[in-house]
């Protein structure tokens, strides 16, 4: 028996397979459409300003007026620097030992948006992650495996990357990509979930 029932239209402006598979593991009936925008950092804009206005962009961008939108961005961050998608595997190496020993951030901005009634809600959550000290050797056999390339800091947490992160404080799925507590709490407050009658 489900938690929750979805009582709102609600659309998934993300094509990533971890947000998606996080609603429907709560029984969240939702569309995708994945929101196409300029992800180009602002000038002096921080992480944090920097996943809020994305959020928000991407909720905006995708046009279903009778519709709640979520849509979420995240990033990695380490000495105040965004880490993006490595362009290579030279350059995954090079993230993942800038990492290697140390603690960095993840921040995640989501935005819930309702066209219709101009209801917006962004929102920013941050955790903090230690890094295994990696070897070159290790460094280079995480890399061989493919999986840091499409991966924003070269790491996928709830992947092979697994081993590389010992410690976390805050939310583990906030670094796979959606913060659902936050995320759940929210779709409450705004009605377009609610509790399955009984419960």
């Amino acid at each position: 028996m489900e938690a929750f029932r979805t009582q709102a239209r609600l659309i998934l402006a993300s094509g990533s397979p971890r947000r998606r598979d996080f609603l429907a593991e709560l029984g969240l009936v939702f569309e995708v459409a994945a929101a196409d925008i300029d992800e180009t950092p602002h000038s002096g804009e921080t992480p944090i300003e920097f996943v809020a206005r994305l959020a928000r962009e991407k909720a905006l961008a995708v046009d279903f007026p009778d519709a709640w939108v979520l849509a979420a961005d995240t990033v990695v961050v380490v000495d105040g620097e965004i880490l993006g998608k490595p362009g290579d595997e030279e350059e995954a190496c090079g993230m993942l030992m800038r990492l290697s020993g140390r603690w960095h951030e993840v921040w995640t901005g989501f935005s819930l948006c309702c066209h219709e009634t101009g209801e917006q809600c962004t929102k920013t959550v941050c955790t903090r992650v230690r890094f295994l000290t990696l070897t070159p050797e290790l460094c280079r056999a995480y890399v061989r495996t493919g999986e840091p390339l499409d991966k924003a800091g070269a790491y996928g947490i709830q992947g092979k990357g697994c081993f590389l992160v010992p410690e976390i404080s805050g939310s583990y799925t906030n670094v796979v990509g959606l913060p659902m507590a936050e995320v759940l709490e929210t779709l409450l407050h705004h009605k377009v979930i609610a509790l399955m009658d009984g419960l």
